[in-house]
């Protein structure tokens, strides 16, 4: 090797060293639409000389073709990758990138402006240090601004950078700078940041970016790159208590059971005490491997599997936690909850959370307020639209470890999702366990199912019938009764306008109430059930969520789905009721079939037409179900 290559593998491998030894800023760019954020870090990008000459040149051939400066550079086309976004003018997706200088290295998060798009700045300030809040100086603070400040908060990035964009467009004034400053300022005394720093900028023309701007002699600050090079990082906390979500049970062998995942917070080292939750067993960590090393210790955000001295059951999901400052276990939570999705979500539905490594039922038991992102107003609601920021209680089905979202986010966020089309609903931060989980004990009967069973002469049973108005549901129910009460057979009707007129007469008939009351009355079947009976529902229950809630509360009382299966022109033609004219003529909103969904089920225990077999017919068949 010549000596010129041995400088240049020297250089390379100490330019490597310093690049390992440099932290990482995790930062976010956001604001209202066309603030310049895209702009921002494209210049910032360029100014700093960390694009490469054929990006340069690509960029000048965009800006030409694409750009919205007249033929020169338009450094927003660095970031705005999207074609849609590219034709829009705005920012859609959250586009990251890297980039690093001799100081520190960073990702930031370019994140949309739009308010419909504010799902996805959720996503990028999930993991940020700083937040860079852009406001347009000719415009001041804007809604979105309010929006995504509010947002920051709640996700706790700290250090607000305020970036006073666009000081161009009034002239440079100082006057216009300290108005936008304390009208910010004044905004977010309600808010929990740290630290705030406004800086005026001018991205478009690179004032305060990289060099202070000579036309901005009244500002003492720090620029841009600046701030973000010596902004104080919350350095990950080895002292804190030791949290380790377990992700994958690791048994390569008979001779080798290790629990594999990433440390959340605090230390561990062969010897510590240590505790697996939800179980409470105790154990001693015997090992800490990473690949084929035994390490002395393991820090935050480092992957590695651990061993213990004692064979202690632990699946994917526990936490292994400091025996000596065990995290909470709780079932019902306080939470922030961050609505994603176009279906809204109301009291009493069920969902899919996700904390950690572990999936598990949950519950809107409750939506105390959503927040108006302007006012910072607390509205009472019962439901959750697009891009709705609420205080929601939720149940799960069992307790789960946790820690509030400031002490640890990975083990204090969650997302939630739609049991059926797998998406992502809702991103929340538990704030507490709620103690009244800890006062409430379930009993379990003193009588088995079997002694009921052997008194009653038969088990309990559920037998849900759903279909739409019209269908048939409560005359088949009432034929069936009777076949059940003829050869002795124990059992009662929950028919919807009945349980309306009592128990859930406080509902009306919006989806929310609907959800609600079909939970109402799968709690009261599970109680009939559970004491012997064949309990009847005849319930129109047009979603298809709440019947799979039903059947996932009922499935230990022989719970069967029956579907009253006729179209919409054979039970609007029988309107018992009169329901169906009325609907039409617009006297009933919400009417299922009308201006109201009917899922109908995907998969029913039993399928019934009753516009080709007669009700003796049905009854003959449910008598079989059963």
């Amino acid at each position: 090797m010549s000596t010129m290559q041995l400088s240049t593998s020297e250089e390379v491998n100490e330019y490597l060293k310093q690049q390992n030894q440099l932290d990482l800023l995790r930062f976010i760019t956001c604001g209202s639409v066309d603030d310049g954020k895209s702009t921002l870090i494209g210049r910032m990008l360029y100014e700093a000389q960390l694009v490469f000459e054929d990006q340069v040149a690509s960029l000048l051939k965009d800006s030409k073709k694409l750009g919205t400066q007249g033929g020169d550079i338009d450094f927003a086309l660095l970031v705005d990758g999207l074609a849609a976004e590219r034709e829009q003018g705005i920012t859609i997706d959250v586009a990251y990138r890297f980039f690093g200088t001799d100081h520190r290295k960073f990702i930031v998060a370019d994140t949309p402006g739009h308010e419909q798009y504010t799902r996805n700045m959720v996503t990028g300030a999930s993991t940020a240090d700083v937040a860079v809040i852009l406001v347009d100086a000719s415009q001041g603070v804007l809604t979105q601004t309010r929006r995504h400040s509010f947002l920051t908060s709640l996700l706790g990035i700290p250090n607000v950078l305020l970036a006073i964009n666009k000081m161009d467009l009034v002239g440079f004034d100082e006057a216009v700078f300290d108005q936008i400053e304390a009208d910010y300022r004044a905004f977010a005394e309600a808010l929990t940041f740290k630290s705030i720093t406004a800086i005026p900028l001018s991205a478009l023309q690179g004032d305060n970016v990289i060099e202070r701007s000579s036309r901005t002699t009244w500002y003492s600050g720090p620029t841009l790159l600046g701030f973000l090079e010596t902004v104080e990082i919350a350095a990950d906390n080895n002292a804190a208590s030791f949290r380790f979500p377990v992700q994958w049970v690791n048994r390569p062998h008979a001779d080798f059971r290790g629990f594999a995942g990433t440390v959340a917070a605090g230390s561990i080292a062969p010897g510590d005490a240590v505790q697996i939750l939800p179980s409470g067993k105790d154990a001693i960590i015997h090992e800490v491997v990473l690949f084929d090393k035994s390490l002395p210790k393991a820090l935050p955000k480092q992957s590695v599997t651990l061993t213990l001295d004692r064979e202690v059951d632990v699946s994917r999901g526990d936490v292994i936690v400091s025996a000596e400052q065990p995290c909470e276990v709780s079932d019902q939570f306080d939470t922030s909850l961050v609505w994603m999705d176009q279906e809204p979500g109301y009291v009493g539905r069920g969902y899919d959370l996700m904390l950690g490594s572990r999936r598990i039922n949950a519950t809107l038991t409750d939506i105390k307020y959503k927040v108006n992102v302007n006012t910072l107003e607390q509205s009472p609601t019962r439901d959750l639209a697009l891009n709705d920021i609420g205080r929601v209680t939720l149940s799960l089905d069992e307790p789960i470890p946790f820690t509030p979202y400031s002490d640890c986010r990975d083990l204090g966020s969650f997302i939630l999702v739609d049991r059926f089309s797998k998406t992502t609903v809702g991103a929340g931060m538990v704030n507490y366990g709620l103690r009244r989980a800890q006062n409430i004990h379930p009993r379990s009967p003193t009588i088995d199912p079997k002694g009921r069973s052997q008194l009653m002469g038969h088990v309990g049973k559920v037998i849900w019938l759903t279909g739409l108005s019209g269908s048939g549901k409560s005359t088949v129910a009432d034929a069936f009764e009777r076949r059940l009460f003829d050869q002795g057979v124990h059992s009662s009707i929950l028919d919807g306008d009945n349980m309306r007129t009592g128990l859930n007469r406080d509902l009306g008939f919006t989806e929310g109430d609907r959800v609600e009351n079909i939970r109402r009355t799968a709690e009261v079947a599970k109680l009939m059930a559970g004491a012997g009976l064949v309990v009847i529902v005849a319930l129109i229950s047009p979603f298809r969520s709440e019947r799979s809630m039903a059947r996932e509360l009922l499935k230990g009382q022989g719970f069967a789905e029956v579907f009253l299966d006729v179209s919409l022109e054979v039970a609007e033609s029988r309107d018992p009721k009169g329901l169906y004219k009325k609907a039409r003529r617009g006297e009933l909103p919400n009417f299922t079939g009308i201006d109201s969904p009917y899922e109908a089920p995907e998969s029913a225990d039993l399928r019934l037409d009753t516009s080709e077999s007669s009700i003796d017919a049905c009854v003959d068949q449910l008598m079989e179900l059963l």
